[in-house]
């Protein structure tokens, strides 16, 4: 009630809340000064005078009250000046209240109750000393007014002490709106991170999709520019139409190959899973590059064989496919090695092909020149990125006559929660 004039916000809501409040405040004073001058009016004149003196400047405070919190041009002032406010209203109805009851005057229960409301204020909206010094006054005032007018024990000690427990559970109070801020405060910023958090995730997805996308494309259409450049380099070198024919057939069966291909990913993307093991996919793509190529190509396996997640099957197959692109354009003709061995908590692939004789042609086996393809380097980058993400690591160089691609990924071990076979359990 005491912090709805600051802590309302802006807007119809707000400025309902805080006509409420003042119109609460004024209101309930009023009702008292009904109360205690009017229903049940103090018999003697002495004690009524300190009863109307100490309304009176209680009634200063409560008007000054609600004008620091109406005015905005008070507001910077409300902290400094909020503590006075208050002081006069627990002096003034602590005095009139003890006045009351020494006169044995009902009016003093009232009186005394906006003294406990005032002191309820200075615990949750100002500092502690500042409410200790609120209520310090407030009780002292009471003191003196019921010495003077020499009210019960019972008027002596109960209308101090309520006086002076209005600033305990003003602290409580505040205690708890505190905690409510903060509980606001750390659910809005927990909505913040979710938010983030699903901005992230969506990132990732497109960026997972635009990788395997890409991946996918960039094979297959790589597969397609050497098939025709094969077909129209037999054509210009020995005008070989059947031949060419022949590549160009080839050609169109890798397009529909490539849009199969393009349908397995978006598959794989949407049930996070390949239709076969990693060792048959490679297998597969083995025996289509023998074909597609012409040119030898044998895959094996050593190490006992083991389930490997999705997003690792898919990573070490498009590292292989683009392997055995870059063998075709770079060294046409040239026999190639695939092995996939499975070791104790990894997996690794080997892609090894042939290098061209130094000073050679670069000619496959129809006799077609050498083809290029615009990969513009990316795609030794695109496969280290892959592994990059599932903590995996790649080489590719020379070593012995051959070009060779390895890429190693690490396996949750079978005895282990989460492990692909305990999954599968």
């Amino acid at each position: 009630m005491f912090r709805a004039s600051r802590s309302a916000g802006p807007g119809p809501a707000g400025a309902m809340l805080r006509w409420v409040n003042w119109v609460g405040r004024s209101l309930g004073f009023l009702w008292v000064g009904l109360l205690a001058f009017v229903f049940y009016p103090p018999s003697g004149r002495g004690a009524l005078t300190v009863e109307a003196v100490g309304y009176g400047a209680a009634g200063l405070g409560v008007a000054a009250w609600i004008g620091m919190d109406a005015v905005r041009r008070a507001a910077p002032y409300r902290d400094r000046f909020l503590p006075t406010i208050l002081g006069m209203v627990a002096v003034g109805t602590g005095a009139a209240a003890a006045a009351a009851a020494g006169a044995d005057s009902v009016g003093s229960l009232p009186l005394v109750v906006y003294g406990f409301v005032a002191t309820i204020a200075a615990g949750s909206e100002v500092g502690v000393a500042a409410a200790i010094g609120v209520t310090a006054a407030g009780v002292l005032a009471t003191l003196v007014s019921a010495l003077a007018f020499s009210v019960s024990i019972g008027s002596l000690i109960g209308l101090p002490l309520v006086i002076a427990s209005g600033v305990v559970i003003g602290r409580n109070r505040g205690a708890y709106r505190i905690q409510a801020e903060q509980a606001a405060a750390l659910l809005a910023q927990r909505e913040q991170l979710q938010a983030e958090q699903r901005r992230a995730d969506r990132l990732e997805e497109r960026t997972r999709i635009a990788r395997e996308i890409h991946d996918v494309l960039a094979h297959s259409l790589g597969a397609l520019s050497i098939q025709i450049q094969a077909a129209r380099s037999v054509l210009a070198d020995r005008a070989d139409i059947d031949r060419a024919a022949e590549l160009l057939t080839a050609a169109q069966r890798m397009t529909a190959e490539g849009l199969t291909e393009t349908r397995r990913a978006v598959h794989a993307l949407r049930a996070d899973t390949l239709p076969l093991p990693l060792d048959q996919e490679l297998a597969r793509a083995t025996d289509t590059y023998a074909q597609r190529y012409g040119v030898a190509a044998r895959f094996s396996t050593g190490g006992p064989a083991r389930p490997v997640p999705p997003d690792a099957t898919i990573a070490m197959l498009r590292i292989a496919q683009e392997a055995l692109v870059n063998a075709a354009k770079h060294a046409a003709g040239q026999e190639v090695a695939v092995r996939l061995d499975y070791r104790d908590a990894d997996v690794r692939l080997a892609v090894a092909n042939d290098l061209a004789p130094a000073g050679g042609s670069g000619r496959g086996p129809d006799g077609a020149a050498a083809v290029q393809t615009a990969n513009a380097g990316y795609g030794l980058t695109g496969m280290r990125e892959r592994l990059q993400i599932l903590s995996g690591t790649m080489e590719a160089g020379r070593d012995d006559g051959q070009w060779v691609v390895t890429a190693q990924l690490p396996l949750p071990r079978p005895d282990r929660p989460g492990s692909p076979e305990n999954m599968a359990r």
